[in-house]
């Protein structure tokens, strides 16, 4: 048998070095590099001014008229509900007139002409189905080759996963999909994960930066057509100035209604809003951290992130690190561009309720943290309001919260007291309260209309189009449409305090950790489902009994948020159904055009995933290592050779490893023994794994 180390040469898992320099930023100084800013266009500045300029129009109108509403002399509540609705109807205005500045979006176009940038492509993952990620990466692989890439294009798998049996189904899944890809397939495993996600990358480009001028930055889940990518390449070596170029992903693989439904609101929405925001952001774009294209050298020369002082949650590692990693290629004078136009980029959604939740707990945290960031020396103004525009989407909830209780005490207030006409003895004419309701209640239509008017002219735009047909015909979206909204109009409550919660454990200094993210979920139990809302359905429960009692006009207001409310454990469970969610797509219903002609690459990424070796749970990944000699080699074939400064730990955990080994019979007293870093230690370590296998299985 080849020896495990000479093995490793002869099959190395990543390529030879080629380390870039990544100084890690001051934010408080000048960054390390930069350019002179380029000019934006008329257009740009036009579609900002339509933007904000609409929006603080559409904010001081809201506040006059509110103000008005309360005449002269407002009491404290009704200051308390003018400030709190203030924003919140500017808010809404943002979303209406950010929709309209796609009037000014740019026509994009790939040039033609020679390319020859490397490209590599990144897919960071962290305890995820391997099989899943390593079909799509072989899929592209193979269309990149379609293009004329395969010269210069090649794929990196960049590990962070700590539980080795985990990184066993890693390493098997990789080997093959290596025989199988025409493209270089590398795969690295770092032995500690500093930093999280942003780290991941950075230390990869470190290593091995220089090798490559281009990287697209994958998810787990996620894709980009061999195509697209092959555009993008064009595009930015047509602009030595281009320091990102963002796509926008389309939703795909939704099993539940849920995920449907989320897919749904991305597809017929989601690219009107993108020309929105890409023509307002210009050339000072913003990053979502995956499916865009990134300049190596402007990375390497401004990426690298410092560590937020103090503790989590508002210290330590910065979480939402694509939002600054654009904005510090801004402020060097580096382009970020947001590519509306392309529609061969795609990824998965989280399947159910409760997963999103989980998902936006780290989210708010990471956009919290951005709060501490506008002091940034040479920060662009738009990529400040990038940040900005981040908090407030999570900020909004507890605002919002907030003015429905006001309303509710102000509503009370006038129903339990009694109006004092005559405030002082003297007084010949009596003071009448002051409360124009049909004042407020234009204010109400008005802010209902802005909300849902970006969604009424994105179904006009689909239903004109070829895009109602390949959603299931006219009907069908229109009838899709009402579901979207209507059970959006369910969901938003439950969000609103859920967000809410979150925003109050961050500010009492809880972290949210980092756990691997939900890609397919299931239907939750009924235990499950009440133990997470049973609060809100009380909530709802108990505000129904009040305004019945007191007040049973206010429910024609309130009653799609108590609905909401109290039929939440139905919402989330029924929701989280794939049972439910295939009767829909039988039936047209959330159809969107990936659902009905599956795009090339998608399709054979699932038939590759199926054909790869699966994921095996718990220890028998392990175990298999000593009785499958294949297997065993195809894993050390995987493994990078150990470094010399090796963290301490890991030193540690090799030697009482190979203690252990020595004083076991089998293979599995050996891992009865050890714990969970000495077993790390073991599937890192090729001489380990060939003493560990000689024992008896």
């Amino acid at each position: 048998m080849v020896d495990p180390l000479d093995r490793m040469t002869v099959t190395p898992s990543v390529p030879p070095r080629a380390p870039l320099h990544m100084p890690v930023q001051d934010f408080n100084g000048a960054p390390t590099s930069s350019h002179p800013r380029r000019m934006n266009s008329l257009k740009t500045w036009m579609a900002r001014l339509v933007t904000f300029g609409g929006a603080l129009v559409i904010a001081i109108i809201g506040f006059v008229q509110m103000l008005t509403a309360f005449g002269d002399d407002p009491t404290p509540m009704q200051i308390a509900l003018l400030v709190l609705f203030t924003p919140t109807f500017a808010w809404v205005g943002f979303s209406f007139c950010g929709v309209l500045a796609g009037l000014f979006a740019p026509e994009l176009k790939t040039p033609e002409g020679p390319n020859d940038a490397r490209v590599v492509i990144v897919m960071p993952i962290y305890h995820e189905d391997v099989a899943v990620s390593t079909g799509l990466l072989i899929a592209l692989a193979r269309q990149l080759e379609a293009e004329g890439m395969a010269d210069r294009a090649e794929i990196f798998v960049l590990s962070d996963t700590r539980d080795p049996e985990v990184a066993v189904n890693e390493t098997l899944a990789v080997y093959q999909a290596r025989q199988m890809s025409p493209l270089p397939i590398w795969y690295r495993r770092r032995l500690s994960n500093e930093d999280r996600k942003s780290g991941n990358v950075a230390e990869f480009v470190r290593n091995w930066g220089a090798r490559y001028d281009q990287m697209v930055v994958l998810d787990a889940d996620s894709v980009i057509s061999g195509g697209t990518v092959r555009e993008l390449s064009a595009r930015m070596n047509a602009d030595p100035r281009m320091g990102l170029l963002q796509t926008m992903p389309m939703l795909v693989g939704g099993e539940t209604i849920f995920a449907r439904l989320t897919q749904f609101a991305g597809r017929i929405y989601g690219p009107m809003i993108a020309r929105g925001v890409s023509a307002w952001s210009g050339d000072t774009g913003n990053y979502w951290g995956h499916n865009a294209m990134i300049r190596l050298e402007a990375f390497a020369q401004v990426g690298g992130l410092p560590r937020l002082p103090g503790k989590p949650p508002f210290g330590g590692t910065i979480l939402s690190h694509d939002f600054v990693e654009a904005a510090a290629l801004c402020r060097a004078g580096w382009s970020v561009r947001l590519d509306y136009d392309l529609r061969g980029s795609f990824e998965g959604c989280p399947p159910t309720l409760l997963d999103m939740a989980a998902r936006e707990r780290r989210w708010a945290q990471g956009n919290l943290q951005h709060s501490r960031l506008f002091g940034m020396k040479g920060l662009r103004g738009i990529s400040g309001a990038h940040f900005f525009i981040g908090i407030m989407g999570f900020l909004m909830s507890p605002l919002w919260l907030a003015l429905i209780l006001v309303g509710l005490v102000l509503s009370a207030t006038v129903l339990l007291s009694t109006p004092e006409y005559f405030p002082n003895s003297y007084q010949l004419f009596p003071e009448w309260p002051v409360f124009d309701s049909r004042r407020m209640l234009w204010l109400f239509v008005a802010a209902m209309t802005l909300l849902l008017l970006p969604k009424f002219l994105a179904i006009v735009r689909a239903w004109s189009r070829p895009l109602a047909c390949q959603a299931g015909g006219r009907s069908r979206l229109l009838a899709s449409a009402l579901f979207e909204i209507t059970l959006s109009a369910l969901i938003a409550p439950v969000q609103m305090l859920v967000q809410t919660r979150q925003i109050f454990e961050i500010l009492s200094g809880r972290d949210s950790g980092w756990n691997a993210q939900v890609r397919a979920g299931h239907m939750p139990s009924w235990s499950v489902v009440l133990n997470h809302h049973w609060a809100h359905v009380a909530l709802g429960l108990i505000t129904l009994i009040v305004l019945l009692t007191f007040s049973p006009e206010q429910l024609i207001w309130l009653s799609p948020i108590l609905a909401g409310l109290i039929l939440s454990p139905l919402t989330s469970r029924f929701s989280a159904s794939p049972v439910l969610g295939r009767w829909a797509r039988m039936r047209g219903l959330l159809l969107t055009p990936e659902e009905r002609d599956t795009p090339a690459i998608l399709t054979e990424a699932s038939a590759i995933t199926r054909a790869l070796p699966q994921p095996i749970a718990g220890r028998d990944s392990l175990l298999r290592l000593s009785t499958d000699e294949e297997s065993r080699e195809q894993h050390m074939a995987m493994l990078m050779a150990l470094p010399d400064d090796q963290p301490r730990a890991l030193r540690l955990a090799r030697i009482t490893a190979a203690a252990k080994i020595g004083h076991s019979t089998s293979c599995a007293e050996a891992l009865d023994d050890m714990d969970r870093s000495e077993i790390d230690a073991l599937v890192m370590d090729p001489v380990l794994l060939t003493r560990w296998s000689s024992l008896s299985a």
